[in-house]
């Protein structure tokens, strides 16, 4: 029987990344979710990059991770959210 390799969740549960609110990712308001990784980016004393990078790593890393599981509702919110820590960061070209 093969084992299921389970890095993200692993990586998820171990890694010294961004304490995140509970549920982040499930709000439905992509500004809410933008502010909500840029307070825990900011605040965060074991990121190795910039707030903004480490914000917008996270968000990808749950996009990613989640693929086809992701209902498509949920990954247009994620992605407005992306745009939404762009503006947030002065990111916006």
């Amino acid at each position: 029987m093969r084992v299921k390799n389970n890095w993200s969740r692993r990586v998820t549960k171990t890694s010294i990344a961004l304490d995140l609110e509970e549920g982040v990712f499930t709000r439905k308001d992509p500004k809410a979710i933008a502010l909500s990784l840029k307070n825990s980016a900011e605040n965060s004393t074991r990121r190795k990059t910039t707030p903004f990078a480490s914000a917008m790593s996270m968000l990808n890393f749950y996009i990613n991770r989640a693929g086809k599981k992701l209902d498509s509702n949920q990954l247009e919110i994620l992605q407005q959210a992306k745009v939404e820590l762009r503006r947030i960061f002065g990111r916006i070209s």
